[in-house]
């Protein structure tokens, strides 16, 4: 379980709102957080510098409401999310609250409110290429993805020469699989591996067929979803030893959740 530091009732005097007089005069904000940090080490060495300093943060949150304006409490709301996930690197996720006590609704009213919860989330991509230069689309790959804002860069596998797969004649294909951390949803990182792909030039003629850049989501934390765009995890993970040899390099423990196997015994039992 997460340690958690709370800021409640901060109140901001800001411009928000849908009609002209609220972005004109301004009202009054109240905004509550619960930052999700790892407080061990703050707890034992009795350092600031590992933690998160809430003051600080009240400061941030008051520059950022003051200085922006928003017509919708949900736009200030994950747009705040944001910005505190991106600015503070020991905070692992965030659950906000911001009320709108003047709300102008011509009703009795205490308050109204947008409350939200973003995070870090750990996903891990597969890679592969077996046209042109594979590893200048490897490495590009990798590069652009680093270069997304809301994904922080973790491990990424050695590159491996690998068979294709899929019975299709073609030549052999460099494999690879990354770790990145991600604000993004899956399809919003689904997205943005489409415009790297396309990037390379990357067309989908041949299902399995040769490509200049490949890139598959394969496990986002412990989800398992689908739909029509998209399966969480990959199904043919259990199957493909491109994928399963740099997984069990870079995370052999991961356990995928479905099978309720780490990548080592996936990796054992296909041979």
């Amino acid at each position: 379980m997460m340690d958690e530091i709370h800021i409640k009732g901060l109140e901001v005097f800001a411009h928000h709102g849908v009609f002209p007089e609220e972005t004109r005069l301004g009202q009054k904000f109240v905004v509550s957080a619960d930052l999700r940090v790892d407080l061990h080490q703050a707890g034992i060495s009795d350092d600031l510098n590992q933690s998160i300093d809430y003051g600080a943060v009240c400061a941030e949150i008051h520059t950022f409401l003051t200085q922006r304006t928003f017509q919708l409490l949900e736009a200030a709301a994950e747009q705040l999310c944001t910005h505190l996930l991106l600015r503070l690197p020991l905070l692992e996720s965030i659950r906000l609250e911001i009320e709108k006590p003047w709300a102008p609704i011509g009703l009795p009213l205490r308050t109204a409110s947008v409350s939200m919860e973003r995070g870090w989330h750990t996903a891990y991509i597969a890679l592969g290429s077996n046209i042109g230069d594979t590893k200048a689309y490897l490495d590009g790959a990798v590069e652009a993805l680093r270069q997304t804002e809301g994904v922080r860069m973790g491990k990424v596998s050695d590159y491996i020469v690998t068979a294709p797969y899929g019975g299709v004649e073609q030549d052999d294909f460099l494999n690879a699989v990354l770790c990145a951390r991600t604000l993004l949803t899956p399809h919003e990182l689904l997205d943005v591996m489409h415009v790297i792909e396309q990037a390379a030039k990357r067309e989908r003629v041949v299902r399995w067929g040769p490509r200049t850049l490949d890139l598959d989501l394969l496990f986002y934390d412990q989800l398992i979803f689908s739909d029509e765009t998209l399966h969480i995890p990959h199904p043919e993970i259990p199957k493909r030893d491109f994928v399963l040899r740099p997984m069990a390099q870079i995370a052999p423990h991961f356990v995928h959740p479905v099978c309720r196997k780490t990548m080592v015994e996936l990796l054992e039992a296909l041979g």
